[in-house]
Parts: structure tokens; C-alpha cells; sequence
């Protein structure tokens, strides 16, 4: 009798956490990343304590975080402004403007070494054609194991002649944060070339390979 009760109650358990559990990480990851931003965007209010009492401002009632519908104005303000100079950036005084941002940014020491690096990523993953031209597969991280990349560059001379066969450029991203990972030079021969574009190939390493882009017409799974 208590065999079954305990044997009734586990399995209850585990279904109502299998039921439960993707519905409370998404809810735990949410929190998370409005955290995480928040952090960032309330700067954008850092008049208020000017124009209100702490209480009704921060959540301990002097200083720290802001209570969570401030942080959500910050974070509605943010998306505006984000908005703002995208559609700024779309004419020409816009261009401008991030052309001479760009200008004195990379003439700071030390800074425009984080600034040049982190712009080069963020070119390639936006659908900077010249950054990321192909999505391929590799063997990697050894034979037999197979990783998708992006083919960056079929231009290395030098270690081309120093192999003695004709390398390519692919960066394998890490999942599901595909903005670092690994940049490998492979025999143009070891590389398999994906009908998938680049977009594809980026929602299938950050969905962890859940979204899968449909096989073009007529194709067949396994077909080269």
C-alpha cells in the first residue's frame, strides 16, 4: 500500500514537472534578462530621484535597483531611442553621424580595440554579406563529429602555402550564445557547403538546433 502511494506520487511528481518545468525556466530566464537590462537602461531615469521622493522610486526606498515599473518605463524609453537613431541611421545625415562616431571611437587607445572587435561581430551577425558569405559543416571539435559554421574568408595565402593545400576561414559559434566560439582554418576540401542562409543557420545554433530551416524543394535529407 505505501509502495503504490509512494510509486502514485512520484509519477504525479514527475509529470506535473515536466508539465510545470519549461513554463518556470522561461519565466526564470525573463526575470533574468529584464534584470540583466534593466541594470542598464534605468540610467535613463537617473532624474527621478530628483523629482520624487527614494521611497517611491528604488525598491529598499534609498538607492539600488528601481521598483519594476520604472525599470519597464527605462526599458520602453530605451527601445524608442534604439528605434530613433535606427531610423535616423536609415538617411544620410544618420550615416554621417555613425560614420564620425565610428571615426573617433577607433581613434581612442585601448578603446578601439573592444569598440573595432565588438563592431565586427555585431556586422556579422546583423547580414553583413562580406562577414559571414556561407553557411558549412565541418568535422569538429574532432573526426567523425560534425559542427555547423559560417565560412568567413577563403583568402589565406600564407597558410595556404605553408600547409601546401588550399584553407578556408570558418568561425564555429558556441550555442546558444552564438558571439563567441572558435575560428579554425579547414582544407577546402573537409568543407561542406549548406543550402541554408545565414539567418537560418543563426536561429538553428541559438535554438540549439530546435529550428531546423525546411530542405529546398525537391531535396532530399542526406542528399549533397
Amino acid at each position: 500500500m505505501r509502495k503504490t502511494f509512494i510509486s502514485n506520487w512520484r509519477a504525479s511528481f514527475l509529470t506535473g514537472l515536466a508539465v510545470a518545468l519549461p513554463a518556470l525556466v522561461t519565466l526564470a530566464a525573463v526575470t533574468w534578462i529584464f534584470g540583466t537590462i534593466s541594470s542598464f537602461t534605468d540610467t535613463l531615469l537617473f532624474f527621478l530621484p530628483k523629482l520624487l521622493p527614494p521611497e517611491e522610486v528604488f525598491e529598499n526606498g534609498h538607492a539600488g535597483p528601481m521598483l519594476w515599473y520604472w525599470s519597464l518605463l527605462a526599458l520602453a524609453l530605451a527601445v524608442l531611442l534604439i528605434t530613433g537613431i535606427g531610423l535616423l541611421a536609415r538617411y544620410y545625415i544618420g550615416k554621417r553621424l555613425i560614420e564620425w562616431l565610428d571615426a573617433g571611437m577607433m581613434h581612442i587607445p585601448v578603446l578601439n580595440k573592444f569598440y573595432g572587435a565588438i563592431k565586427q561581430v555585431n556586422d556579422a551577425f546583423s547580414g553583413d554579406k562580406s562577414s559571414f558569405k556561407t553557411v558549412v559543416l565541418v568535422e569538429f571539435p574532432r573526426e567523425g563529429v560534425y559542427s555547423v559554421g559560417f565560412l568567413t574568408s577563403d583568402d589565406n595565402d600564407e597558410a595556404s602555402r605553408k600547409t601546401g593545400e588550399k584553407l578556408v576561414s570558418v568561425f564555429i559559434p558556441t550555442t546558444p550564445n552564438p558571439t563567441s566560439g572558435f575560428l579554425i582554418l579547414v582544407p577546402v576540401a573537409k568543407v561542406t557547403k549548406l543550402d541554408m542562409s545565414v539567418a537560418d543557420g543563426v536561429k538553428y545554433i541559438v535554438s540549439l538546433g530546435a529550428i531546423t530551416p525546411e530542405l529546398p524543394p525537391g531535396a532530399k535529407p542526406g542528399q549533397n
